[in-house]
């Protein structure tokens, strides 16, 4: 045991169990903890951020990136709370964030002495947004919580944790046991019985369809040998893409996974909730589905499935490529079959979506084959789910379901802090950059390399959109008053471009990549057409 203050101790700690990086933003109630974070200047880097949403932000594309944990530390009360649209964004992505916070001082705790910072019941509104979040009473305690919030982190769905710490907690002394991580969590076993279920209905089927989501991230080259066995379309979306290249000819996006959809006869979900295509499209009484998930919950959570896999995907998947063969014959190529579908669903988004379409082709050309790409709530970015080449996993970063307008640009920050060595490129609408536009001022201070694309139409531009199509042209607060995005850049050190039209984006992107710093493109653009007639696209796909 040695004598430290519950800063130390909580600091020591997080490094115990990997952490090297710390997104954060000070103040009086988290003194102590930063007193210590500089003791250890030497093995925690630390990237300040002009606001506590941008903190947890960066720490959630940090571990979107990346698969590590990503770690942020903020004050209390408003401080914490300004983090809650990321966390939900975490929660939503499945992604291991570590959000950490002070507390007021320990016996003035939920008595509403009116303390600054003080809210009523922190832990609570908290525990509405993360997997798990407690607080750590005593120094001699922090070693333990965070060992937990470890266990949190890296059992079942990796969903976002929190800790708390009362001011004066961190500056007492105390003898503190610190404690060896556990680099390793028990999995649940897959059940054979259900492996050998889910290969005999696979290997009897004649047009089946894999699913893959979040979940599947990790087991990219499971799904490949599975897919590959099978000749089965690997659908994608949002979260899933990549873990099939978009080079393969089984690798689907969503229109195409909707033409298929009730041609198929068995789909194999992984880590997917299924939730468009059993929600949107429907499921006929003869299609037989098997899921496999690390939640339980999600197993039965929409409709019950033909067989249900608790899992990890990896491990079932392993299992289910050994039964496989048992079960069935080499099947011929689907390759021209699923080739001639794709190229007939790019030239309808083509016909559709042009403007978009042009956007995203000058945009894969810019970006390296290994580059990482963060879409936005941006009518690009919306296109981009189902239309923008995703090589590997890790490489397409979403805010996924819970769809946070302003989430893109601190994700790219924290994307490129976790792979400094591979070009980031963030799209934006102005609506969304604006909420965490004055990040630009981290990636100057810290010289994270980051080349954000800012799509300009002058105003929330879906929003109106729909004001004038479905509301008589009703138009109301949608309309932007926007800066110089160029001359807002160059004045934060940031360097700035101006593109009119792709050919001149896909200049200017290369330009800033081989510039190597922080960078924004301004692109003005008019209005795009409208994408969700295909986005949300309900029932049978009906041709034409």
């Amino acid at each position: 045991m040695a004598r430290m203050t519950g800063g130390q101790a909580l600091v020591k700690s997080l490094l115990a169990h990997g952490i090297d990086t710390l997104f954060a933003l000070p103040g009086v109630q988290m003194d102590h903890f930063f007193n210590a974070v500089h003791d250890e200047a030497n093995h925690l880097h630390v990237v300040h951020t002009r606001h506590e949403q941008a903190a947890a932000y960066l720490a959630h594309g940090y571990a979107q990136a990346s698969g590590r944990v990503g770690a942020f530390a903020v004050v209390p009360g408003p401080g914490i709370l300004n983090t809650t649209a990321a966390l939900s964004t975490s929660y939503a992505c499945n992604t291991p964030v570590l959000a950490l916070s002070g507390q007021i001082p320990a016996n003035a705790i939920g008595r509403g002495f009116g303390m600054l910072h003080e809210v009523p019941d922190q832990l609570s509104m908290l525990r509405g947004v993360v997997k798990w979040a407690e607080r750590i009473d005593h120094p001699a305690a922090a070693p333990d919580r965070v060992a937990e919030a470890f266990k949190q982190l890296g059992t079942g769905r990796p969903r976002p944790v929190e800790l708390e710490m009362a001011m004066d907690m961190l500056g007492l002394e105390s003898e503190v046991a610190l404690l060896d991580p556990v680099t390793a969590y028990a999995r649940p076993t897959p059940d054979p019985d259900l492996i050998a279920e889910a290969a005999k209905l696979l290997g009897a089927a004649s047009a089946p369809l894999i699913v893959v989501g979040g979940g599947a991230v990790a087991a990219a080259q499971s799904v490949r040998a599975v897919a590959e066995m099978l000749q089965a379309p690997v659908l994608s979306h949002r979260l899933g893409r990549g873990v099939m290249s978009d080079r393969h000819y089984l690798s689907v996006t969503m229109p195409a996974g909707h033409r298929l959809w009730h041609k198929s006869d068995v789909i194999l979900a992984i880590g997917s909730r299924l939730q468009t295509p059993r929600m949107s499209w429907g499921t006929d009484p003869e299609q037989k589905i098997i899921h496999i998930d690390i939640d339980p919950v999600e197993l039965t959570r929409i409709s019950k499935p033909e067989v249900a896999l608790l899992a990890d995907a990896d491990d079932a998947l392993r299992l289910l490529a050994n039964a496989l063969p048992k079960q069935m014959g080499r099947r011929g190529s689907r390759e021209e079959e699923l080739t001639t579908l794709k190229a007939d669903v790019t030239k309808d988004l083509e016909d559709r979506l042009a403007p978009q379409m042009a956007y995203l082709a000058a945009l894969r050309q810019a970006l390296p084959d290994d580059g990482i790409f963060v879409e936005e709530l941006t009518q690009v970015g919306y296109v981009s789910r189902m239309a923008f080449p995703v090589y590997e996993p890790r490489q397409f970063l979403s805010s996924g379901y819970q769809g946070t307008l302003g989430a893109g640009f601190a994700t790219a920050l924290g994307a490129k802090v976790a792979c400094p060595d591979k070009p980031v490129l963030s799209i934006n609408g102005d609506g969304g950059f604006m909420y965490n536009v004055q990040e630009l001022a981290t990636a100057a201070r810290h010289n994270i390399g980051l080349v954000s694309v800012v799509f300009d139409d002058g105003a929330f531009g879906n929003v109106r959109r729909m004001q004038e199509e479905l509301y008589d042209g009703k138009v109301i607060a949608s309309d932007l008053t926007n800066p110089d995005f160029v001359k807002l850049a160059e004045s934060f050190g940031v360097g700035a471009y101006r593109a009119d039209g792709p050919s001149e984006l896909t200049a200017a992107i290369e330009q800033a990549f081989a510039e190597d710093g922080p960078a924004l493109i301004h692109v003005p653009v008019g209005k795009m057409p409208d994408p969700w007639s295909i986005i949300l696209a309900r029932g049978r796909y009906q041709a034409g």
